[in-house]
């Protein structure tokens, strides 16, 4: 049986932050998909945020985007400059949405990833993971 509890119905992306820490990998727009691919691996991490000073959100990146690639390109995809394959159509959240919108969005962008940003800047991160996480952390799931 399972048992949902309407107390995290308030919890805030900020929330999520809070425990997970506020830091974001990026990588920078002229750096080659290999560079990119290496940190994701090396950090285990599914996304990256293209960066040029990394605070503003230029493009992201995430193991979708790099599966896709290697299947339509080989692996001269992997010598490409980030710029050239990421996506640039970010879409993003803020640490006071509610984390059921921000999921919902996820759901409906058929992401995983979602930058947080204040004023159009680079704030964090969240992933379906991490809401996941929480949401068992609050209902003492371990």
């Amino acid at each position: 049986m399972i048992v949902h509890d309407s107390t995290d119905t308030n919890m805030q992306v900020s929330d999520i932050l809070e425990r997970k820490g506020r830091d974001v990998v990026t990588v920078r727009p002229g750096a080659t998909v290999q560079a990119a691919v290496a940190t994701l691996a090396k950090r285990g991490i599914g996304a990256v945020v293209v960066s040029r000073d990394g605070r503003s959100i230029d493009g992201i990146l995430s193991e979708r985007d790099l599966v896709r690639g290697i299947s339509r390109y080989g692996a001269e995809f992997l010598g490409r400059r980030v710029d050239e394959v990421t996506v640039h159509k970010v879409y993003t959240c803020a640490p006071t949405d509610d984390v059921h919108t921000a999921m919902a969005e996820m759901k409906r962008r058929k992401i995983r990833h979602l930058p947080v940003a204040v004023h159009g800047m680079l704030a964090g991160m969240v992933s379906a993971v991490d809401i996941l996480r929480e949401h068992c952390l609050k209902q003492g799931w371990d």
